[in-house]
């Protein structure tokens, strides 16, 4: 029985898989974090070669449907899987599953072009997508206030307009998705279409990145009169709040087992600083207000656990499973800022410097309780609906 998990829920199908992947994230991708952090032709060489070596291991795609080149692994059985290659923040990058959201959403809600010509190209990894909904001074958990415009224009296309921000890999991406006002006025609450935007498109632009808390991969984008297709209108016009929310549901659940997966690596290094730093007067393990760190960590990793795999077996069933993710997903991102910063103090100084994964484990934590929403969002929405049922 693993001391993290508690219990081994892992479906006895799936465990040589889930290890197969752990063991390929530590001893593969672990120690690429340095280069792939910093970004740029040497980190993209070498995520190329991570992305071959996890082909030729069989472990590419595996959650991605099989009519598009991947495995198929169905989500009950994948969320062990993300977990552990979420232990770092390159590893679905690595093992091909981050498309997973943008490719379900292209194949469930593409037209048939949209399908033919970019689905498995994603899935195979030749090509990246984003997808942008925040505004810069738009609160973005307001999604009606959406000033971003597309127009219809002859020839069937779209012309739109406006700047997005903490849009994650524009930089690098082939395509964005985009949500756009295509009716209506801000604030209404019709009107709102979501668009696929080739990224090489005359008028798009990146604007500059948006560093979260000193680390780079979000940016701010530009599109002034892109021009765009009819027929890369993802879903039906007026509608693309229905696709949103399909698409938030699994992502901010995805992203919890991915926070639960560097929890644990940061509990791992916590446990095994404080067994093994000693001092004049014996390892640190024996003080006791470390062991309440550990104590406490350990029981923010048990407690949550549970939620998210909830959330994930309410998903798993195609049941409404918006009190569950929004519980999970508060949860997840408060273990995580909390257990990366028991360990760091228990580093002490080395735990703020680049010797180990801790500072960007913190960064995180800290920024997942205001990514994919805030705490108060999820907090509120929760109570309303459990309210609205007594």
């Amino acid at each position: 029985m693993d001391v993290i998990t508690g219990t081994p829920q892992c479906p006895a199908n799936t465990v040589e898989l889930r290890d197969h992947v752990a063991e390929f994230v530590r001893a593969r991708v672990v120690p690429c974090e340095p280069v792939l952090d910093v970004g740029g032709a040497e980190a993209t060489a070498v995520l190329r070669r991570l992305q071959g070596e996890a082909k030729a291991e069989g472990l590419w795609a595996l959650p991605l449907p099989t009519e598009l080149g991947g495995q198929g692994l169905p989500l009950r059985s994948y969320a062990h899987v993300a977990e552990a290659e979420g232990a770092s923040d390159h590893g679905p990058a690595v093992l091909g599953s981050a498309p997973l959201l943008d490719a379900l959403m292209l194949w469930r809600h593409g037209s048939p072009t949209v399908r033919a010509r970019y689905a498995e190209r994603l899935v195979a990894g030749e090509i990246r997508a984003c997808y942008a909904m925040t505004e810069p001074e738009v609160p973005g958990t307001d999604p009606f206030l959406t000033t971003t415009r597309a127009v219809p224009r002859g020839g069937g296309t779209w012309r739109v307009s406006g700047r997005k921000w903490f849009t994650s890999g524009a930089a690098d991406a082939d395509l964005v998705t985009v949500l756009a006002r295509t009716d209506g006025t801000p604030p209404d609450r019709e009107g709102l279409s979501l668009l696929l935007v080739p990224t090489r498109s005359p008028g798009f632009r990146v604007v500059r990145e948006l560093p979260v808390l000193g680390a780079g991969g979000q940016w701010e984008i530009e599109l002034d009169e892109v021009v765009v297709d009819g027929d890369h209108l993802i879903g039906e016009r007026g509608k693309a709040l229905d696709v949103a929310g399909e698409r938030l549901q699994l992502g901010r659940t995805l992203r919890c087992l991915r926070w639960l997966g560097q929890a644990g690596r940061a509990f791992d290094l916590m446990r095994s600083h404080a067994t093994t730093r000693t001092r004049s007067r014996g390892p640190l393990a024996d003080l006791q207000l470390v062991q309440r760190h550990v104590f406490e960590a350990l029981l923010a990793l048990r407690t949550t656990r549970p939620l998210v795999y909830e959330a994930v077996a309410r998903l798993d069933a195609d049941l409404d499973a918006h009190v569950e993710v929004g519980l999970a997903k508060v949860a997840a991102a408060r273990t995580l800022q909390q257990v990366a910063d028991a360990a760091i103090q228990i580093h002490g100084a080395a735990g703020l410097g680049p010797d180990t994964a801790l500072p960007a484990l913190f960064r995180t934590g800290r920024a997942a309780r205001i990514l994919d929403g805030p705490d108060e969002l999820h907090i509120t929405s929760v109570a309303r609906r459990v309210l609205r049922t007594t």
